[in-house]
């Protein structure tokens, strides 16, 4: 990619995509004549809007959840998986919904993803879509061959599982392979903490000796040695600071990248099992606390434990019963105290956990479904939700930091009385004559300073227990199975040949107690031929799509791609063979010439100019101040729908496939442009295999074939049986 086409993605874009299920809601006002509003599309059949496109209510919400509700959340994994940067769109064979509530709606929820970070690159973070596709039944079936399939895995299988045991030390494995870098810092840090104590106590020792005014040759080394620790802590602490956060950040960054790519394999179908707020939480917050762990936990109690031995060590030589006086005040302060406080906020650490995912998740609500909220009245209600969830978290730090603030109360009585039990007994030891002058300083002072690096322990200990919810949340996250697994041995598939598709008796179950949402679909598309699937919202289409994509298994039949069975070939081989446009693909917030080439990133200028004719998009792109490099908002907002459904095909016809899906391409458009872009399309991919999923009759003469699909089976075309 030219130094013109690096456009940044912005910061929400890099961290995560909060999807959820469509709604509907006209949200954006066309920008040409040729558009029709935009709408946010969901499950059901309903009444077409003035553009000619589809519109679907919106589901209603329970009433706890309000006008929110429970939304379903998928990562930016699946734009990864995708080539062009598209996923299925939401299941249709949920089409039969109750209409919704005038006061209790669900919103729909803005789309917001992008890259995981500079490593990704513009260029390779795939655009993400939506599906609510589940995956199919658990139990194993046999196809009407007799060949056995592979087991599925179920919705209940795919949500949470009970995590393995210790997920905090689980947590701490992902982060051991950066140890090098961590080490290091525990000795500077140590290191600078010892050089602390030893410079209180040395100048005590060198205070009380001066006093008695001995020659200045017996105190030149204490001299030398007060000067060289003083500069020596200064430049320990620093390369503590340093050297600790260079390799916290790393190991952090490295726990994220396992996290990202864990979610990659769930998307779409797998990450309904998370709520989108609640999934942004454990991407973000869960994966933060790993720093608390290394950086205010496990460093501060290792030095404390360094400095505390070392401290009792000098007390017990210089007069044993002040040293385990202090050994067992230290003992006391190091261990009881930070236990209580431990086990007095882990409680309120998990259930501070729950709310802040219920907060996040309210105001994603808030801010992507903002329009459906006020068209509903809706949204005094769900400002109500977030006002209570922030209640509750101010309330549950407030008793965290009263907690650690009674644990760093204790530890100053410990250190107050270590001290004064220290210093009584160096002054019988000194009144007997058993202690010189210079040493009952020295452990007056020991004692004092023995606690500085024992004071942080209550807080770490506080923190311990977000940690261990943090590493509980991550554990159930990355154990959850993904909806579909690749096989041990996949098969290759080539990706320089025309390929066809071969669907046999294919039966797919979004549960294992539903009916299926396909059963005995059978398809064949030869090698270069262009097929036209028609069908009403709900008849299974979006379905058929997710399990060509490999996104959802099937239950019994068969897909032959090129001759290879799909299952024998891994999802990512099948996404870069059988890939295009699919609803609700997800548009960044960079440059239209950025959106387009992440289908293909060595794209030329003359491809990428042909690919936008084909979608009829050059002129506006033309038409532009700054043509090509223009900012597009997050998931599009500045676009009108036509415009931003037009963009995702020019998309989907870059990256030329061997197998081209298209899923609506012609969404959102008014009734003669759609026909114009549906021939235009026909025209673009001759000799392309090509299906082609629409419920828009108007175009079709250039298509090799048309059939339909009705209820989860093809049935033979019949022009006038299909819905105007």
């Amino acid at each position: 990619m030219t130094g013109d086409q690096r456009t940044p993605v912005d910061t929400a874009d890099q961290q995560t995509a909060v999807l959820t299920e469509p709604q509907t809601a006209i949200v954006h006002t066309p920008t040409d004549e040729t558009d029709a509003p935009r709408t946010t599309t969901g499950r059901g059949a309903a009444p077409t809007d003035a553009g000619g496109r589809k519109a679907v209510p919106a589901r209603p919400a329970g009433p706890e959840a309000g006008a929110a509700g429970a939304h379903a959340a998928e990562p930016v994994g699946s734009a990864v998986r995708q080539a062009t940067g598209t996923a299925p769109a939401a299941a249709e064979a949920d089409s039969a919904r109750t209409a919704p509530a005038a006061a209790d709606v669900r919103p729909t929820v803005g789309r917001e993803a992008g890259p995981a970070g500079p490593e990704a690159g513009v260029a390779r973070a795939h655009a993400a879509g939506r599906s609510a596709v589940p995956p199919a039944g658990a139990a194993r079936a046999t196809t009407r061959a007799g060949t056995p399939q592979a087991p599925r895995t179920t919705p209940a299988a795919a949500a949470y599982r009970p995590p393995r045991p210790r997920p905090t030390l689980r947590l701490l494995g992902h982060l051991l392979p950066y140890w090098r870098r961590l080490v290091p810092a525990a000795f500077a840090s140590a290191a600078s903490e010892l050089a602390a104590a030893a410079l209180m106590a040395t100048a005590a020792w060198l205070i009380t000796r001066a006093a008695q005014q001995p020659p200045l040759a017996a105190v030149s080394v204490a001299i030398v040695a007060v000067r060289a620790l003083a500069l020596g802590r200064g430049a320990l602490r620093y390369a503590d600071r340093l050297l600790g956060h260079d390799g916290v950040l790393r190991a952090v960054a490295g726990l994220r990248t396992r996290v990202y790519e864990a979610l990659v394999p769930l998307a779409p179908a797998g990450t309904p099992a998370f709520r989108s707020g609640d999934l942004l939480t454990r991407l973000v917050d869960d994966v933060d606390a790993a720093q608390d762990l290394l950086l205010r936990i496990l460093m501060p109690a290792a030095v404390a434990c360094v400095v505390g031995v070392a401290a009792v060590a000098t007390a017990v030589a210089l007069l044993p019963s002040a040293g385990l006086l202090l050994g067992l005040v230290l003992a006391v302060a190091a261990l009881l105290v930070p236990a209580v406080v431990l086990a007095l906020s882990h409680r309120a650490g998990r259930a501070e956990k729950a709310a802040r995912a219920e907060l996040a998740a309210v105001t994603v609500d808030l801010t992507r479904g903002a329009a459906d909220l006020a068209a509903y009245g809706a949204r005094g209600r769900v400002h109500e939700r977030a006002r209570r969830a922030g209640q509750r978290i101010a309330a549950l730090e407030r008793h965290k930091a009263l907690t650690t603030s009674l644990g760093s109360a204790a530890v100053l009585l410990c250190q107050g009385a270590a001290t004064v039990g220290v210093t009584w007994l160096a002054l019988r030891a000194h009144t007997d004559g058993r202690l010189p002058a210079t040493h009952l300083t020295v452990l007056a002072v020991l004692a004092l300073v023995s606690f500085e690096t024992v004071a942080p322990l209550p807080a770490a200990a506080r923190r311990l227990t977000d940690v261990q919810e943090g590493a509980r949340r991550l554990a159930g996250l990355l154990d959850t199975p993904p909806p579909v697994t690749d096989p041990a041995a996949p098969l290759a598939l080539p990706a320089d040949e025309p390929l066809g598709v071969e669907i046999s008796d294919l039966r797919v179950r979004h549960r294992p107690d539903a009916p299926p949402a396909l059963d005995g679909v059978s398809l064949r598309l030869a090698p270069g031929e262009r097929v036209v699937l028609l069908g009403a919202s709900g008849s299974g289409k979006s379905t058929l799509i997710a399990a060509l994509m490999r996104f959802v298994d099937y239950e019994a039949g068969s897909i032959r791609i090129g001759g290879r069975e799909l299952r024998a070939c891994a999802g990512a081989d099948v996404r870069r063979v059988i890939t295009g446009m699919t609803q609700d693909a997800h548009v960044f917030h960079t440059s239209i010439r950025a959106n387009l080439l992440l289908a293909r990133p060595d794209a030329t200028d003359a491809e990428l100019r042909q690919a936008a004719r084909s979608a009829r998009l050059l002129d506006w792109i033309d038409s532009l101040p700054e043509g090509w490099d223009t900012l597009i908002g997050g998931d599009g907002a500045t676009l009108s729908g036509g415009q931003r459904g037009r963009l995702l095909l020019a998309r989907a016809l870059l990256a030329d496939p061997p197998v081209l899906v298209l899923d609506e391409p012609t969404e959102g458009l008014d009734p003669d442009t759609a026909a114009a872009v549906l021939a235009d399309i026909l025209d673009a991919t001759r000799g392309r295999t090509t299906l082609l999923v629409t419920h828009d009759r108007s175009g079709l003469a250039a298509a090799d074939r048309v059939v339909t699909l009705d209820a989860g089976k093809i049935r033979p075309f019949n022009a006038e049986s299909l819905p105007e």
